[in-house]
């Protein structure tokens, strides 16, 4: 798997679903990052994607310093576009290209944020992650890390996630789930745009993500793990927090 595979071709409509779907994992995100000491080095975000949870951890934590990681060239662009043209992110956020597995760690951080990624990192690698992360972290600072909220493979027909209107049009984000082996989902994702009532384009994606609940990230890491509280949405992640 190379880096780019992470992330679905559809990038025009990750800001769109993007949005919608931080609305239900800020509340989660603000919970584990507010009143956190940032002395100790950057906040690492791995999988930044567009740029929207770099501008959210950047309003929970207005003094922390960001090392945001794409390795998506177009979502990466969109990245540095979103930070470029905010003041308020351009002086503090630092943006990277390498996926998580070969990315140059600071010496110290104070936190990590990985959501949306760590279903597509093998497991081997994962633990190899987690323990250089720790590394690197003090006592108590937090890894957040959001899952799918499937812990086992199951069949999941296609179920509509989120549908918005950007003036004219009107765009769908649709999802379903397969088993793919042992351990493993094979998801596939459609952006329905619709004009006038019509229906006048669809992007469609798929790709595999390694099921496992927070229980395994405490397993995997050797870290003390808890678990968010969801929203109640039927989209809500499951967020879990490492701590050391």
């Amino acid at each position: 798997m190379t880096a780019t595979d992470y992330y679905s071709p559809a990038a025009e409509f990750f800001d769109l679903v993007g949005h919608r779907h931080l609305v239900s994992s800020a509340p989660a995100l603000r919970a584990a990052l507010t009143g956190l000491d940032t002395g100790n080095g950057p906040v690492l975000d791995i999988g930044a994607g567009t740029g929207l949870v770099t501008a959210t951890i950047a309003d929970i934590l207005p003094s922390a310093r960001i090392v945001s990681a794409e390795p998506s060239p177009v979502m990466r662009a969109v990245l540095t576009s979103r930070v470029f043209s905010d003041p308020a992110l351009r002086g503090r956020v630092t943006v990277l290209p390498e996926p998580a597995q070969e990315l140059p760690l600071p010496d110290s951080l104070s936190a990590v944020v990985i959501f949306g990624v760590a279903g597509h990192i093998p497991r081997p690698e994962r633990i190899a992650l987690w323990r250089r992360l720790a590394d690197r972290l003090p006592e108590g600072a937090p890894i957040v890390v959001e899952l799918m909220g499937v812990d086992t493979p199951r069949s999941i027909p296609f179920v509509r996630m989120c549908r918005e209107a950007v003036g004219e049009q009107v765009y769908e984000w649709w999802i379903s789930g397969e088993p793919a082996g042992e351990g493993v989902m094979r998801w596939r994702t459609e952006w329905r745009v619709f004009r006038g009532g019509e229906r006048v384009r669809t992007v469609a994606d798929e790709y595999d993500w390694e099921t496992f609940g927070v229980e395994r990230l405490a397993e995997e890491s050797g870290l003390t793990v808890k678990r968010l509280a969801r929203t109640g949405r039927e989209s809500t992640p499951e967020i879990g927090v490492l701590l050391k």
